[in-house]
C-alpha cells in the first residue's frame, strides 16, 4: 500500500521554526516530484513548494520564498520543509503529495497521485 505521513507539526511562536518530514511506505520518493500545500481554516488548499525528481529543481509560493526550503533525504526516503521565521499566516494544515512524472507543480490536484493525511502547523504567541 503506498502511503505518506507527514509529521513535525506543532505550535511554535511567531520568527520561531519548525521542521516537517514526508515519510513514504510502499515506494521510493525520489522517482516522485513531492510538493508540500497548506490549507488554513476557510482558505482553498495553496501550494507552498515543491522539488522534481528529474534534475531536483525547487519551487516555492512568493508567499514562502527566503524563508522556507525544500530538501531530500534519499537514504531515509524522506522529504523535508524547514520553515523559518514563520508568521500567524502560515497557520495551516500541511500537506505533501506526490506526483509520478516527476516535474511538480505548486497547482493543487493532478498530477499529484498520493496525499499524506497532513500535520497541524499554528504559529501563535
Amino acid at each position: 500500500q503506498l502511503q505518506l505521513v507527514e509529521s513535525g507539526g506543532g505550535l511554535v511562536q511567531p520568527g520561531g521554526s519548525l521542521r516537517l518530514s514526508c515519510a513514504a511506505s510502499g515506494f521510493t520518493l525520489d522517482d516522485f516530484a513531492i510538493g508540500w500545500f497548506r490549507q488554513a481554516p476557510g482558505k482553498e488548499r495553496e501550494g507552498v513548494s515543491y522539488i522534481s525528481s528529474i534534475d531536483g529543481r525547487t519551487n516555492y509560493a512568493d508567499s514562502v520564498k527566503g524563508r522556507f526550503t525544500i530538501s531530500r533525504d534519499n537514504a531515509k526516503n524522506t522529504v523535508s520543509l524547514q520553515m523559518n521565521n514563520l508568521k500567524p499566516a502560515d497557520t495551516a494544515v500541511y500537506y505533501c503529495a506526490a506526483d509520478p512524472s516527476g516535474v511538480g507543480t505548486l497547482v493543487t490536484g493532478i498530477p499529484y497521485e498520493y496525499w499524506g493525511q497532513g500535520t497541524q502547523v499554528t504559529v501563535s504567541s
